[in-house]
């Protein structure tokens, strides 16, 4: 029967569960995905895709790097190293404020998870099951997730570049 348990999920645990379980362990620390190379000329198309109609990527001087004028969700310029939920003037949901008020940062395993379910990662990350985020969209591929985070630190990099820092 043990083939029949795998087949069907471990006694009752779907399998799609699983994995959002396992994404949840890696962005959170607790356990280590096998790194992917990451594509920043494929983030930048995904970004095109999939946050440019709610996400900008804004220096503190003004200057858009990459999308719209959009204000749905928050600015996501410097995002490595961030404290999570602490962009000026965006009002974010209870258990982002709550991530905020921890002092948590975001890394890139914070953020691929995040953003592959960011209720399932809130609730895992805070430990409450009641916790919810207020961005509803998924990145579904991993792949995307690491990519649009490489293209977001490429923005980041070309700019300090520019400065000369």
């Amino acid at each position: 029967m043990i083939g029949a348990s795998v087949a069907y999920g471990f006694r009752g645990i779907s399998m799609n569960w699983l994995a959002r379980s396992m994404a949840v362990m890696a962005g959170l620390g607790l356990w280590t995905i096998p790194a992917q190379a990451q594509d920043a000329a494929e983030g930048e198309r995904q970004f095109g895709r999939q946050c440019v109609s709610c996400h900008v990527v804004r220096t503190p001087e003004g200057e858009v790097l990459a999308g719209r004028n959009a204000r749905t969700g928050p600015n996501l310029h410097g995002i490595e190293g961030r404290v999570i939920g602490s962009v000026e003037d965006f009002r974010y949901g209870d258990a982002m404020d709550r991530m905020r008020e921890r002092g948590v940062t975001w890394t890139e395993e914070r953020f691929t998870a995040y953003v592959q379910d960011p209720t399932a990662w809130l609730r895992a990350a805070l430990d409450d099951r009641r916790a919810r985020g207020k961005m509803a969209f998924r990145v579904r591929d991993p792949q995307a997730a690491a990519d649009i985070y490489a293209y977001l630190e490429t923005l980041a990099s070309r700019q300090q570049a520019e400065r000369g820092n």
